[in-house]
């Protein structure tokens, strides 16, 4: 069985490939690629931490998210990172008190309850189908299928996950490819199926979203 090392190591191979493969596939993505580098997407396996910030981070600016966040994560000082016990063991008065609202603190406490029961298998979804991890991921109350592409990219490291839902994206690729008008997720497809964007899908995403830097 590879170890962590080889893996994040042959991780960093695939993006690499991925870079030279979309950057010869696609004109349009191949100056985003020069401009911006190698892609930054870093698999990790602090999960539950991750969820808990994106529920947090649900309509909120960059910067409300990351205080909110943060005072979250203070709460469990000297804790490394927040555990669904943490979340469980926490009065929703304190919890509201981070500047969560009353909707937000239930949803971090009904991910919380799920991982801890056994009905979220966070420990398991690295060796699980995209679908699959999906389809139980938005069973969690705040969590939707936009949620659950963020976590495949950037804490599981999917290399092909296409976030057709998220607007960023759509911006990007209405900039990049001169659109009169925002696309749907039926011509975001299309267009990755005439780039040739995949398995590489969202190291495309990736550098659509610095595009808008």
């Amino acid at each position: 069985m590879a170890t962590m090392k080889e893996k994040l190591a042959a991780f960093e191979r695939d993006l690499r490939d991925a870079e030279r493969q979309l950057s010869r596939r696609d004109p349009v993505l191949r100056p985003f690629i020069k401009q911006h580098g190698p892609c930054q997407i870093s698999p990790h396996s602090n999960h539950f931490e991750t969820l808990t910030g994106a529920i947090i981070a649900q309509q909120l600016s960059t910067k409300v998210a990351e205080t909110i966040g943060r005072r979250v994560k203070d709460l469990y000082k000297p804790a490394r990172a927040v555990r669904p016990e943490h979340i469980l063991g926490t009065p929703n008065e304190v919890l509201r008190a981070t500047g969560m609202s009353n909707g937000k603190v239930s949803f971090i406490k009904d991910l919380a309850a799920r991982t801890t029961d056994g009905r979220l298998k966070l420990s398991r979804m690295p060796g699980m189908p995209d679908d699959e991890i999906i389809e139980m991921l938005t069973e969690v109350k705040g969590i939707g299928v936009w949620t659950a592409h963020m976590f495949l990219i950037f804490s599981l490291g999917r290399l092909d996950i296409l976030p057709v839902g998220d607007l960023g994206i759509r911006k990007a690729i209405q900039t990049a490819f001169d659109l009169a008008d925002l696309p749907n997720p039926e011509q975001i497809e299309a267009i990755a199926l005439e780039r040739r964007w995949r398995p590489y899908c969202s190291v495309a995403s990736w550098y659509l979203w610095r595009s808008l830097a």
